[in-house]
């Protein structure tokens, strides 16, 4: 039978073999409404093999995408070659869907350095391809790109053996909405391999630019002096893809942006949304306001060695970046403590602080009350206070209680004082640290054995040494918001970026959201109009499984912390198997063929229980369980769905899911599942697969189509009903 290969880079390929091969008539469009006007297929033959015997013979050797973005209008160069593995000729048709809504009024392309005619396809052309090809060949795999165009040329034959290089070029206007502008690349998402996939950015603006995010790739960023243009990098080897590689940026205005994403299931379902608070990468000093900076260090002699020297260089690198107004002190703890100044320090005193430092050997136990207490007794109301506190060990000496140490620093601290923990090595109690870190509005790190100690706090301080605004708090207007993530609202800091997701009742356009916050002492409003909450079904899927990651990770936080609690248990069994997010805590769901139904469900809630009981506070399983959920709740894109063959941490077989959109399907028995189906309590519309009601149930939503992609046989529920596809 005639096989169609859909290469990770979108590249539709319909191959051949020399053995036995025939022509056969181009795919056949199905009838056409009585009334419309359909468009027709142009296409040449398609050569269709006796013999089919190696379904890999198609190497992508590169896959490269330069993108220029000038003034919203962005201009993509793709660059891509594959070679012919296989033993037999091949030629077809080169179809690259485009990104949906793209239009497209530039294209040229070239195979090996020869220009070649390509056509553009309107979104009804490229639907009308799609359905004959999914029909002919039974390969439901283009239904992804229902609702978009496509460029469409003859591939000349290839060789084995031989490489064939394409190189396309095409430009398209990209629109703001609610302040950010996106960009999109399709990658199609199957397993082919590319041995090298880079995709580089590169944006000019004749605003300044605020937020730069992707929800969907690891990328590098760097901005120019002017912050009117930066520059985005992605690049892996033996890349598989996993969905588009999407990117946002928005345009500032001279005090603090604040851009909104939504997405809705469905109008009957409350909505998620994603606000980005930018403010300026680069301020003038005497914006930034003054702070304190208290240096709190573990002495005691199991620090020793390399993690002293590591631990003094992160100090002293602290005290070599104060700003000019701020103040400092420093505290080494171990029997007992010891302050270097009586009193906050101006900055002229860093030198002698230094030479005190190097001067300074680690012996003694380890006073982690003492030292803490001593430091929010040296903290000024009137200004804001960051204290970073690094140990590498359990409470020894003083009090040693982790209760008693949380009530002690309870009943002192003030409410402008920030605690950002380093915990140093796997001997340190996490429950203490990031109590504190969760408590006291500051944020917690871990430093393994293999990492440094000075690069980690460094990192840090980068991003906290210049505060434009404290005590922030938001008001949505009209809105009903609620579940947000971070549950508490950290300070902002020039050049970094606070990621806000939660959910929404309400609707509406033209809505006003209100930020409030102190600088300098002084009550500070910025308001922002004119936003978009979705009403209707849509936007961005991906904010959902982000929303789901951040809650996920919070939650099991709430569990390590405090104790068990069944709610919140049942809560993380429940929102892994709906989306698919594969914990430490939770990572038996790839095992278990139950985890739909309620007594699945209750087993693993069970299993979950179990888990949080046996968990120590200290050791290596504790730290690593620590930093897991912790970067879950601070996650800045949604955890990825584990793949064939287990849980992220591999080596487990069993379940395998795939995310599409906000869904996430499990396939067990050979038929895609959507998460969201309840075998207890749910019976399936069945559709049988290529009949007119298949293709009709496409109409139902504008994301049917990327579920129906994945395979001949799947049960997805829209609206509360299971349609379920069935064979012919």
């Amino acid at each position: 039978m005639k096989r169609m290969l859909v290469a990770v880079f979108t590249l539709i390929l319909l191959s051949v073999s020399a053995v036995s091969a025939q022509i056969v008539p181009c795919p056949t469009m199905p009838p056409c409404p009585e009334g419309q006007t359909c468009p027709l297929i142009d296409c040449p033959p398609i050569i269709t093999p006796g013999v089919f015997t190696n379904p890999e013979w198609l190497h992508v050797d590169f896959h490269r995408v330069q993108v220029n973005i000038a003034s919203q209008i962005a201009s993509t160069n793709v660059d891509l070659q594959f070679t012919n593995t296989g033993s037999g000729l091949a030629e077809g048709t080169f179809i690259f869907p485009l990104p949906r809504g793209a239009a497209v009024d530039q294209l040229t392309m070239w195979v090996n350095g020869v220009a070649i005619e390509a056509r553009i396809l309107s979104a009804e052309e490229a639907r009308g391809i799609y359905d004959a090809i999914v029909r002919q060949y039974r390969d439901p795999a283009l239904l992804e790109y229902i609702g978009s165009g496509a460029i469409q040329a003859n591939v000349f034959p290839i060789p084995p053996g031989e490489a064939r290089r394409i190189q396309i070029a095409y430009s398209q206007v990209l629109e703001a909405e609610n302040g950010l502008i996106q960009y999109v690349y399709p990658l199609d998402n199957n397993s082919r391999q590319i041995a090298l996939m880079s995709i580089s950015v590169a944006v000019t603006s004749a605003d300044p630019i605020s937020s730069v995010y992707s929800p969907t790739h690891s990328i590098a960023i760097n901005r120019a002096g002017d912050n009117l243009s930066f520059t985005a990098g992605f690049e892996a080897t033996n890349f598989v893809a996993n969905g588009d590689f999407s990117l946002y940026y928005g345009l500032a205005n001279d005090e603090i942006s604040v851009s909104l994403l939504t997405f809705r299931q469905s109008a009957a379902e409350d909505g998620f949304f994603m606000l980005l608070v930018q403010p300026p990468v680069v301020v003038d000093q005497a914006r930034v306001q003054p702070k304190d900076v208290i240096i709190v260090l573990d002495q005691s002699g199991s620090m020793d060695g390399a993690k002293w020297e590591q631990a003094r260089n992160a100090a002293i690198y602290v005290l070599h970046n104060l700003n000019a107004a701020d103040r400092f002190n420093v505290i080494l703890f171990s029997t007992g403590w010891r302050i270097y100044g009586d009193g906050l320090q101006p900055p002229d005193r860093v030198d002698d602080a230094v030479q005190w430092l190097q001067s300074q050997m680690p012996n003694g136990g380890t006073d982690i009350n003492g030292a803490l207490t001593a430091a929010l007794e040296m903290a000024d109301p009137e200004r804001t206070t960051t204290i970073v506190f690094l140990t590498d060990g359990l409470p020894t000496e003083g009090i040693t209680d982790t209760d008693d140490i949380l009530t002690n620093l309870r009943t002192t601290i003030l409410p402008n004082v920030r605690i950002f923990t380093f915990g140093v090595g796997d001997d340190v109690d996490t429950v203490l640290l990031d109590t504190i870190a969760r408590d006291f509005r500051g944020s917690g790190s871990y430093v393994r054995p293999s990492e440094r100690v000075d690069e980690e706090v460094a990192a840090l301080y980068n991003r906290i040494s210049s505060p434009v605004l404290t005590n922030i708090a938001l008001d949505f207007g009209g809105i009903r918001t609620e579940l947000h993530y971070p549950t508490q609202l950290p300070d902002l800091f020039a050049g970094t970026q606070l990621t806000l997701v939660g959910r929404y009742r309400d609707s509406g356009d033209g809505q006003t959201i209100t930020l409030t916050g102190t600088i300098n002492g002084m009550q500070q409003t910025f308001v922002y109009s004119g936003l978009s909450f979705r009403a209707n079904a849509g936007g961005e899927p991906f904010i959902a499984r982000l929303w789901a990651t951040r809650r996920i990770g919070d939650l099991l936080n709430q569990i390590r912390l405090n104790g068990e609690n069944p709610e919140l248990v049942q809560s993380v069994v429940q929102l892994s198997v709906r989306y698919g997010i594969i914990t430490p805590y939770t990572s038996f769901l790839i095992d278990e063929n139950d985890i739909l139904t309620q007594s699945g469900q209750e087993a693993a809630a069970a299993d979950v229980a179990e888990e949080a009981r046996s968990a120590d506070a200290s050791g290596a399983a504790a730290v690593s369980a620590a930093d897991d959920t912790s970067n879950l709740a601070a996650a800045e894109a949604p955890a990825a769905a584990p793949t064939a063959g287990g849980a992220p941490s591999g080596g487990t077989t069993g379940n395998v899911f795939r995310t599409v959109n906000d869904k996430t399907f499990v396939l067990q028995a050979g038929v895609w599942i959507d998460t969201a189906f309840q075998p207890d309590t749910m019976t399936t519309t069945q559709v049988v697969f290529l009949s007119d009601a298949y293709f009709a149930l496409l109409e139902l939503s504008p994301l049917m189509g990327d579920y129906l992609a994945l395979g001949e046989r799947v049960i997805v529920v829209i609206d509360g009903v299971a349609y379920e596809i069935v064979p012919g």
